[in-house]
C-alpha cells in the first residue's frame, strides 16, 4: 500500500495505537488434528510430528486485540493446517502494546519450547513511536539471532510492516525498507507488508482505526498463508 493510499480516517490510526497498544491478549487455544484411521507406524510418526510448533511471535496485530482469540489471524491459520491435515501446532505469542526491545527481552523465555517455524512480526510500534531505525533493527536481529542460535534449523517468516507519514516521509520508507535488508540479509522467508489490503480500510478495522476487524484478521491470515505455505 503506498503512502498516498492513506484516507485522513488512516492517519488516524497512528494517533490511536498510542491508546490501544496496552492491553494484552491471551494465546488462543489451537484446533485439534482430526483424528484419522492409521497403522502403527503411521500412527508413529504422527504423533511425532504433531510436535511441530509454529510460534507466532508479535504485538496486538498477532495478539488479536479487541476481538475473540479464536478471531486472530495465527487461529485462522491453525483451522487451515487442520483442514489441510498439516502435523503442526499455532502457538500465539502475540503480546499488545509490544516494541521490538520488549520482544528481544521476551523471546528467551517463548524458545524454551521448541519451535519449527518462527513467524516475527514486531515493529509497529517503535515506528508509531518515532524509535531509531537503527535500535528496531539492531533488535530484531538480535530476535532472529536468539532464535537461529537455539534452533539452527528453525524457518523463520519475518513480516512487514508500514506506518503513515506522520514522522516524515523519509523515516517512513526507511522504515518499511528495513524489513527487506533484514530478510535479505538473514535469508529468511519475507512478508513485505502484512496488512496489505486492510490497512487504512475503516470496514476492515475497528474504531480505533488500527486494529483489524474478524473480517480484517481473515484478510491478514491470507497475507500471511501466502508465505508460509511454501515454509510447511
Amino acid at each position: 500500500m503506498s503512502v498516498k493510499q492513506y484516507s485522513c480516517g488512516a492517519y488516524a490510526w497512528a494517533i490511536c495505537a498510542m491508546l490501544f497498544w496496552t492491553t494484552a491478549c491471551n494465546n488462543p487455544a489451537p484446533a485439534p488434528v482430526p483424528e484419522k484411521k492409521v497403522d502403527s507406524a503411521v500412527a508413529k510418526a504422527l504423533t511425532t510430528t504433531q510436535k511441530m510448533n509454529i510460534i507466532f511471535f508479535g504485538n496486538s496485530l498477532t495478539a488479536g486485540y479487541g476481538l475473540d482469540l479464536a478471531e486472530a489471524f495465527p487461529a485462522i491459520i491453525q483451522h487451515k493446517l487442520d483442514s489441510l491435515h498439516y502435523p503442526y501446532k499455532v502457538i500465539n505469542a502475540g503480546l499488545s502494546g509490544e516494541t521490538t526491545a520488549g520482544g528481544k527481552s521476551r523471546v528467551d523465555w517463548i524458545l524454551q519450547q521448541h519451535v519449527h517455524i518462527f513467524v516475527l512480526e514486531l515493529g509497529g510500534n517503535d515506528g508509531l513511536r518515532g524509535i531509531a531505525l537503527t535500535e528496531t533493527s539492531q533488535n530484531l536481529q538480535a530476535i532472529i539471532d536468539k532464535v537461529k542460535s537455539k534452533y539452527p534449523d528453525v524457518k523463520i517468516l519475518l513480516t512487514g510492516m508500514r506506518i503513515p507519514p506522520n514522522l516524515g516521509k523519509k523515516y517512513a520508507d526507511e522504515f518499511h525498507r528495513l524489513y527487506k535488508v533484514l530478510a535479505e540479509k538473514n535469508k529468511i522467508a519475507f512478508l513485505p507488508f502484512l496488512l496489505e489490503g486492510v490497512g487504512g480500510d475503516e470496514k476492515l478495522n475497528q474504531a480505533d482505526g488500527i486494529h483489524p476487524t474478524a473480517e480484517g484478521q481473515k484478510m491478514v491470515a491470507d497475507n500471511v498463508w501466502t508465505v508460509l505455505k511454501d515454509l510447511l
